[in-house]
């Protein structure tokens, strides 16, 4: 007696879709990887940037970018507002940041990876490529357990109390940056740890969902608001909560906000406001770091890469550890 497993085609169409986002992923981090340590930021950027488009393009989605590069960085763009993907299929948002941590690759550090989210249309907040205060935790604690108004100090504290451990016992996360001193003194302030990183605050958000191996309970600072979305998806299908503040402190930063539809310049946005709906997530390592490996050219040619890709509505989360021996899908010549 033969059987057959149905799967309905929305299901099947976003089955297919969630291997199809770490091939986008993989090919940007190959392409980035093989700049690592040549000192060139914008030419690592822009490899990744590419081979993300191409890949993208191939995809049978109707897709629009709403979280793209940034032009802080005066970096080769995935634009906001761009279309991409084969104009066939479900409409989707979709929000890249093809090489986070472009200085950690220029410089071969560890944690830079390629990562990407896609969600339905309408669901990922357009934010303009400002400066956001983030705040997040991991999964199991009540709503509301830390505010992102209160002072560091106070949300150690009662993270702390919810945890039953002693402020001793947390270590908060936070990006090396001038503008961080005052943070990270009041963190220490309470006994503490701090644990700072250079770049990558998209890995740093996710490394606070995971408290038991990676010994992050939360993240605290000001970083980009796009890397602020792509985090907020991550958390969505793997736990935890976020709150988050867009930095308007001029005019023309208030103006571009309202024409992305961002009404209420002071709003604290949750999880929940940044990215609705089934969410998909992927992030490839291009330096090994403490959550991805980095790309491995072998002697014999083959290629290693290892990305974990995450869905909101199933919470499964699966590492992916990839040999490729057909090379010409990453147009390296």
């Amino acid at each position: 007696m033969s059987t057959h497993i149905e799967v309905p085609p929305h299901a099947l169409l976003e089955r297919i879709l969630t291997l199809e986002i770490v091939r986008v992923t993989e090919r940007a981090a190959v392409s980035s990887a093989r700049l690592r340590g040549h000192g060139n930021e914008k030419a690592a950027d822009q490899a990744a940037v590419d081979a993300m488009r191409r890949e993208l393009n191939k995809l049978p989605i109707q897709g629009t970018i709403v979280i793209g590069e940034g032009e802080r960085d005066e970096a080769p763009m995935l634009y906001i507002g761009e279309q991409v993907g084969l104009k066939a299929g479900p409409q989707v948002d979709i929000a890249v940041d093809p090489l986070e941590g472009t200085t950690l690759c220029a410089k071969n550090m560890p944690g830079s990876i390629a990562t990407m989210a896609m969600a339905d249309g309408g669901t990922l907040l357009h934010a303009p490529d400002v400066y956001m205060q983030k705040l997040a935790i991991g999964p199991g604690y009540d709503k509301g357990v830390v505010e992102l108004d209160a002072s560091p100090a106070d949300n150690v504290r009662r993270l702390a109390k919810a945890k039953g451990v002693k402020p001793e016992g947390i270590t908060v996360l936070v990006l090396d940056r001038p503008r961080h001193a005052s943070i990270i003194e009041s963190v220490r302030s309470t006994g503490a740890a701090v644990r700072l990183i250079t770049d990558g605050d998209v890995a740093g958000v996710i490394h606070c969902a995971d408290p038991d191996n990676t010994g992050v309970d939360m993240y605290l600072g000001t970083g980009g608001a796009p890397e602020g979305v792509l985090a907020a998806v991550a958390l969505r299908c793997i736990g935890g909560q976020m709150q988050c503040r867009l930095i308007l402190d001029s005019d023309e930063k208030r103006e571009r906000a309202a024409k992305m539809g961002v009404n209420d310049p002071k709003m604290i946005y949750g999880i929940e406001d940044m990215a609705r709906g089934d969410c998909l997530f992927a992030a490839t390592g291009v330096t090994t770091g403490s959550l991805l490996s980095g790309v491995k050219f072998r002697k014999d040619g083959v290629i290693e890469t290892e990305t974990v890709v995450m869905r909101s509505v199933t919470g499964t989360v699966r590492y992916i550890k990839a040999e490729h021996r057909e090379l010409a899908k990453f147009h390296l010549d």
